[in-house]
């Protein structure tokens, strides 16, 4: 019998310290009302060394404090100066809200679970609540996403024909996204789908080890809705996107061979404006794509194998792949839009931004090509 003092008594009441002791499992590690929490298939391994929980703990605080403020940085520009707010730039801060949002209620639980031994300290309700921030959260960054390849879809595919993009149809498309992740993340309130820890022990998300019919469809049915349907469209859209640039950039060597010129650009070197905004745009959703992919593989494969071969360490990667989406954004589009990195160096002069005079005038009809052609259509 172990004494009242020794870490794995405190780990049985629910305040795991120190080294586990070896040979042990989940399921003879934790306390009771932790045990009721987790899925039985996790409860077989043995628990982490906190070393591995110290070092996703510092991740995560880094992640989250890079994420955090450079979303509200993006924001906070895009608020600031009134040029900025045009209906597609409305569409990127619903998309750095989204991002805000995840890491603002995700992560610092995290943290907190990581530092105090890697169980979760805050019981089911917190529990359920956390898998649900992250699951409505994370629908609307991807739903978000679509729309922003919509309207780039319909400013560099359509031309002139296409059809504005106004405050008006803005604010019907972030009502759309927020209300089909609403639905989402209801649904396990209501029996359709199933929240639970994770194997990592720290987080909360799907209860993609529970094999049961309802909860199978659930999972199947949001990997189609959301994850193959709108990579199918986005992959649709930039595809589109980019056969169109293509099409345009041979029209101009056509055009300038019966000129008898050599190019009808001013600098050859110089890249289309609509394959920059393609290129920015493409990088935007691959890094998504690749952030997102093993988190919804995870729970396809947990969901319907009997035998998954799944450890807690493996899920927890995805996990942190999928929160590594927020930190993109920012620095996406504080590298690649001139108009937000001239407002943010006239409002954080201390960031010493180098706009560049050729290459920022190039890059300033990149950006702006989207609200140029909006406003003329």
């Amino acid at each position: 019998m172990t004494s009242v003092g020794s870490p794995f008594a405190l780990a049985q009441k629910g305040v795991p310290m120190g080294v586990p002791p070896p040979g042990i499992t989940l399921k003879e590690y934790l306390d009771d009302e932790t045990l009721a929490m987790l899925h039985p298939y996790w409860q077989k391994f043995p628990p982490e060394h906190p070393l591995f929980y110290n070092i996703l703990a510092l991740i995560y605080v880094v992640l989250g404090f890079l994420s955090i403020s450079g979303n509200i940085l993006v924001l906070y520009i895009f608020l600031k100066f009134k040029n900025l707010r045009t209906p597609s730039n409305v569409l990127v801060m619903n998309l750095a809200l989204s991002d805000l949002l995840i890491m603002a209620t995700l992560v610092p639980e995290c943290v907190i679970n990581f530092f105090m031994g890697g169980v979760w300290q805050f019981g089911d309700l917190a529990c359920q609540i956390h898998a649900f921030c992250g699951t409505i959260f994370g629908i609307a960054q991807i739903s978000t996403l679509i729309f922003i390849s919509y309207d780039r879809f319909n400013v560099v595919v359509r031309g002139m024909n296409a059809t504005p993009l106004t405050f008006g149809k803005v604010f019907i498309f972030i009502m759309i996204v927020w209300i089909w992740s609403g639905l989402w993340g209801a649904g396990p309130f209501f029996g359709f789908g199933f929240y639970a820890m994770d194997g990592i022990l720290a987080s909360c998300s799907y209860g993609y080890m529970e094999h049961d019919i309802i909860n199978r469809a659930y999972i199947t049915a949001m990997f189609v809705s959301v994850y193959i349907i709108p990579l199918s469209i986005i992959i649709f859209c930039y595809y589109h996107i980019v056969k169109a640039v293509f099409h345009h950039e041979k029209a101009m060597r056509e055009q300038a061979k019966k000129m008898n010129v050599a190019s009808l650009k001013n600098n050859e070197s110089d890249e289309s404006t609509e394959m920059k905004i393609a290129k920015v745009a493409m990088v935007n959703i691959s890094l998504w794509v690749v952030a997102w992919t093993p988190f919804a593989v995870i729970c396809l494969i947990g969901v319907h194998a009997t035998d998954s071969g799944l450890t807690p360490m493996v899920s927890a990667i995805p996990c942190l792949f999928a929160k590594m989406s927020c930190l993109y954004n920012p620095i996406i589009y504080s590298l690649s839009h001139p108009r937000y990195r001239k407002a943010l160096k006239e409002a954080c002069p201390w960031f010493c931004i180098d706009l560049g005079t050729d290459s920022g005038s190039v890059a300033s009809k990149t950006s702006g090509t989207t609200e140029m052609k909006t406003d003329t259509a």
